[in-house]
């Protein structure tokens, strides 16, 4: 059997000072080397379970493990930094004065320059945007620029990948073209990645199995959803 990724186990998440809870004993677990997808309506949590795994929401209870390392639960919350979770974030936050080249390199600055620009040509090639290297973000399509966000999030090689609704300011015809893209990279890479999304269609096309979020839980099966 293969190694599980990330595992969360009865996960509480609320908001400030609230007394109702996002997330209401969410548990799932996703092995090495799968991509996965959080299907759900808008505010039905899915977007908290991401926040949650990447360090940007504190666990009210339950436990979050990433490749068998326990990343929050009682007593503990690592910083996003050191999880060794990677994210796309839904409006892209490529830096504006950088490069695409200089965006893949942000999170390798500590890396020898030598292995920094290999690293980098490799990931510029694998999106195929080699030959966009010198371009600034205002100079890419909304495709390209969700390519060289998903660059910069697998440079540092993280154990997790978080897509968080990453086309949906697309077009109906680049969305489907790049989901096909995105999901062939993240295969070819060996990327466990878990991706939210509310578009059945989307889910279908790039996951290896789907999970359905309904009112802060989660649910195997799809009735639950959308009931």
């Amino acid at each position: 059997m293969s190694e599980i990724a990330l595992r969360l186990e009865d996960v509480h998440v609320a908001y400030g000072n609230s007394q109702q809870s996002v997330l209401k004993g969410f548990s799932m677990s996703l092995r090495k080397g799968e991509l996965a997808c959080l299907l759900g309506a808008s505010g039905c949590g899915k977007t908290t379970v991401l926040r949650a795994v990447a360090g940007f929401e504190r666990l009210r209870s339950g436990e979050i493990y990433v490749s068998q390392r326990r990343v929050a639960g009682p007593g503990i919350h690592l910083p996003p930094e050191k999880r060794h979770v990677g994210m796309v974030f839904q409006e892209y936050a490529l830096f504006p004065h950088l490069t695409a080249q200089q965006n893949v390199a942000f999170g390798l600055r500590r890396m020898p320059r030598e292995a920094q620009q290999a690293r980098v040509t490799e990931l510029l090639r694998m999106v195929e945007l080699h030959s966009h290297a010198g371009r600034y973000p205002h100079e890419l399509s909304g495709g390209q620029q969700q390519r060289i966000a998903l660059a910069r999030a697998l440079a540092p090689n993280p154990d997790i990948l978080l897509l968080d609704e990453p086309f949906s300011s697309l077009d109906k015809k680049t969305r489907e073209r790049l989901g096909t893209e995105v999901r062939d990279i993240l295969r070819d890479a060996g990327q466990t990645a878990l991706l939210v999304t509310h578009s059945e269609h989307e889910a279908q096309l790039m996951a290896d199995h789907i999970g359905y979020v309904q009112m802060g839980q989660y649910q195997k099966n799809r009735d639950a959803q959308f009931n």
